[in-house]
């Protein structure tokens, strides 16, 4: 169900406005030295205060969120509780692979998280964001798919691989991530879809916009 107008405005006012300080640090950085790539110490700082900024907000984004979704009706029956644990598994599995495979696995497979690759920078912004917002997502999906029995029990094994996520956005955003961290976020994704399909709730990709990037 969607949320109020008043939370989803307030959500996208503080993640467009972070994630525009986030662009022109980015942008800087990747333009500097003749377009070398080289980011100087003053450059990388001021990404880490936009990212810095941005996951201050997702409190103020978080409490608004949470004041809507209080206002969702709520499932009657068995059935319509199922239905609706499914379509939110859908949701938010999708957007999480979506925004894996946008800002994760495509730069990566690109060769865009390469030092001295052009746009290095900005890119390793987004896939930290991209990594948390992931993260999250994952962790509501398996929350939602708790009220779907079959899907329950088939979510369930993935629970320690979604865990081992956690804090790999913080490794990407540092240029810090292995190879093996990159196949992991993409081995979970294919768990998370195998074991929607088994249940009776295909996953699809759903490519979040920057706006949407959040944890």
């Amino acid at each position: 169900m969607s949320h109020p107008v008043t939370s989803v405005r307030i959500r996208r006012a503080l993640t467009a406005a972070l994630l525009s300080c986030a662009l022109l640090a980015g942008a800087t950085a990747c333009g500097s030295g003749g377009g070398s790539g080289t980011v100087t110490t003053s450059q990388n700082d001021d990404v880490s205060v936009a990212v810095a900024a941005f996951a201050e907000a997702e409190g103020a984004a978080a409490a608004a969120d949470a004041r809507a979704a209080a206002a969702e009706p709520t499932p009657s029956t068995s059935a319509e509780r199922q239905k609706f644990a499914k379509t939110r598994f859908v949701v938010n599995a999708g957007l999480a692979a979506g925004a894996t495979y946008q800002w994760i696995i495509k730069p990566y497979k690109a060769g865009t998280f390469k030092k001295g690759a052009k746009g290095r920078t900005f890119a390793l912004v987004k896939a930290g964001l991209a990594g948390a917002f992931a993260y999250n997502r994952l962790k509501a999906a398996v929350d939602n798919a708790k009220g779907d029995p079959l899907l329950s029990k088939a979510v369930a094994p993935l629970t320690s691989g979604i865990e081992s996520l956690k804090g790999l956005g913080s490794k990407l955003r540092k240029g810090d991530a292995s190879d093996a961290d990159v196949s992991n976020f993409q081995n979970v994704i294919g768990g998370v879809k195998d074991a929607g399909q088994s249940a009776g709730a295909p996953v699809k990709d759903q490519v979040p916009s920057l706006s949407q990037l959040r944890g």
